[in-house]
């Protein structure tokens, strides 16, 4: 899979990067080598998170689309 990453260099020094595929997943690092280990680290955090299947009856369907 690839995901697009915006990367900024930061005022104080080092860099930092967001997802803006995912909200809210963003990271920094002192160099580039250290920024992309903790992009990879992020992404697969916000990723991982735990969602509990959703409550549904007899009536309701569950549809998998493609988008």
């Amino acid at each position: 899979m690839k995901i697009k990453v915006v990367v900024h260099e930061a005022e104080e020094g080092g860099y930092w990067a967001e997802v803006p595929a995912i909200p809210g997943c963003a990271t920094q690092g002192d160099t580039l080598e250290e920024l992309m280990k903790n992009v990879h680290e992020a992404v697969e955090g916000c990723l991982s998170v735990d969602v509990q299947e959703p409550k549904q009856t007899d009536k309701d369907k569950v549809l998998e689309i493609v988008v």
